[in-house]
């Protein structure tokens, strides 16, 4: 009697953990409460020193296979900007409404490779900038003779966050409150076999695009505000 009193405990105990559960998934996702924002908009094509290429040389890697970006990502910006100094910068922007488990961002460090790049180093670094911190990860890539240096962060909602872990933990406290948090992934490149000269180079047009851009944007983008 004592042991099927134990087995009609348990199984309640299994039920209610399994409503609890159900009833406390995220179901709001935090896009909706953006106002539809339109990375095309968002970052100008002239800003600073910086100046929109229509057409480049240069080929800025998508992370993925077409289909599989689609089914990623809401949206896609890539760009190539020049400087009055010659300087170039492959800027890449990959969007994605639903952060949930599924449907989490790709990471330059697996989608390079991918694509036949070697990654020759790697790094965090913080960027450092008049608005905070931003938590960066920097790659050195190569394929051939084109070398690649490239300088990429990641958001959470309203947070830059870096590997798997804080992207995890950011995630679970936004559903705590019955959100859906979107998320995107910022990669700038530059073609150069100077790392140390490429991401200077890529910190300064960084700069100069959070000076560009309002406070929401700014934040939609980097977390800062």
């Amino acid at each position: 009697m004592k042991l099927q009193f134990k087995s009609l405990l348990m199984l309640a105990l299994m039920v209610c953990a399994a409503w609890i559960a159900h009833a406390s998934k995220p179901t709001e996702l935090m896009a909706q409460n953006r106002g539809n924002p339109k990375l095309e908009a968002i970052v100008p094509a002239t800003f600073g020193p910086w100046r929109q290429l229509q057409q480049s040389a240069g080929q800025v890697v998508n992370p993925q296979q077409t289909a599989l970006l689609e089914s990623l990502y809401s949206q896609i910006l890539t760009r190539t900007y020049v400087n009055a100094d010659g300087g170039a910068i492959m800027l890449s922007i990959a969007y994605g409404e639903n952060q949930s488990d599924g449907l989490a961002l790709h990471y330059p460090d697996v989608c390079y490779p991918a694509q036949g790049f070697k990654l020759s180093g790697s790094a965090n670094s913080v960027l450092s900038t008049k608005y905070g911190d931003i938590p960066v990860r920097r790659l050195q890539t190569e394929l051939g003779q084109r070398k690649e240096p490239l300088t990429y962060w990641s958001t959470i909602g309203n947070k830059a966050v870096q590997g798997g872990t804080a992207r995890k933990l950011e995630q679970l406290r936004y559903g705590f409150h019955g959100q859906i948090p979107d998320g995107l992934i910022f990669r700038v490149s530059s073609i150069s076999g100077n790392p140390p000269l490429a991401y200077e180079l890529q910190a300064q047009f960084i700069s100069d695009l959070l000076d560009a851009i309002q406070p929401p944007q700014r934040q939609f983008l980097s977390g800062l505000l």
